[in-house]
């Protein structure tokens, strides 16, 4: 098992090395000069050139790369364009924002999917199932803004049971936050709730179909103890890879939640420097978010190599 981690993580730093340089040229190659989006439209060319050498954009690429790479190993972020200021400054705010309301959809989407997928497959043909799997179907396919207009007519303007916008005043208790915060959390476990469920039937029912669950049935064992020992566990390896890819997006894909209910979050933040051409601060957003997408991945293969040895085993042949 060690050396299975070793292996994935190794994995894992040089998927980020090359992640790392398609986030750094994917920026490179966007229109727009830096030192014409700082000084404004109507500097002089000869004031643009001057700061572009000052910010070391004029030098060759491999050279504004290498300077990026290792400043961020030294925890060296680089210095924010439009705010002048170095972004670690001013950027663990933003993520800390984002993974707030994304472990908050998170606690609440993944265990209910999981239950919804097992309630589907053990009822499977039924009309649990069909309504379950019709709902779960249903929901993925409404857009963020749709259902976030809606919730924001409905409970916000309309029974004004809960707040417009999702960032609750400075100082607010650990409640008053996750009241805030259940507007934008409900179109984000609309999107991702048919995901989870659907995978968590088909592995439950391959589970259930499977030869070991019909012999521990033969035996004569109860059926709940069917499910829990031989059934939960191999249903939900399937679904921790859906969970495993979906985490990135809860962190970074939520720029529609954000601009909706006035969250600044990462997505918002990096938006924003996308469009003022504030390089530095979108290659930390982005490269975050690449990181957050390979930790998922590499502590679901931890999970699943757990849950399945044979995983590990094949491996290591």
């Amino acid at each position: 098992m060690p050396l299975y981690v070793l292996k994935r993580v190794g994995l894992a730093l040089v998927t980020l090395v090359l992640l790392s340089l398609i986030i750094f040229f994917a920026g490179q190659v966007l229109p727009g000069n830096a030192g014409r989006a700082i000084l404004g439209p109507f500097a002089s060319q000869q004031a643009v050139i001057a700061l572009d050498h000052k910010l070391g954009v004029d030098r060759p690429l491999i050279v504004q790369y290498w300077s990026w790479a290792t400043g961020i190993l030294r925890g060296n972020l680089g210095m924010s364009y439009q705010q002048q200021a170095p972004v670690s400054s001013f950027i663990f705010p933003y993520i800390g924002r984002s993974l707030k309301l994304a472990a908050f959809a998170f606690v609440i989407v993944v265990p209910l999917s999981i239950l919804g997928g097992i309630i589907a497959a053990l009822n499977r043909g039924r009309a649990v199932d069909r309504i379950l799997s019709t709902t779960s179907l249903s929901l993925s396919t409404v857009p963020e803004f749709v259902s976030g207009v809606v919730l924001i007519v409905v409970f916000a303007l309309g029974f004004k049971v809960l707040p417009v916008s999702a960032n609750a005043p400075p100082g607010s208790s650990f409640i008053t936050q996750l009241k805030y915060l259940i507007l934008p959390a409900i179109p984000l476990v609309f999107i991702l709730f048919g995901y989870i469920a659907r995978m968590a039937r088909a592995g439950t029912i391959e589970a259930l179909d499977s030869d070991y669950v019909r012999t521990a049935t033969l035996k004569g064992l109860p059926r709940w103890v069917v499910i829990r020992r031989h059934v939960l566990r191999n249903s939900l390896l399937p679904t921790i890879t859906v969970i495993a890819t979906q985490t990135g997006y809860l962190i970074g894909g939520l720029v529609v939640v954000e601009k909706l209910f006035v969250y600044p979050g990462i997505g918002t933040l990096i938006i924003n420097a996308a469009n003022d051409k504030d390089f530095p601060t979108l290659e930390a957003g982005v490269l975050f978010i690449g990181m957050v997408y390979l930790a998922a991945t590499l502590i679901a293969d931890v999970i699943y190599t757990v849950l399945n040895p044979r995983i590990r085993l094949g491996k290591a042949e």
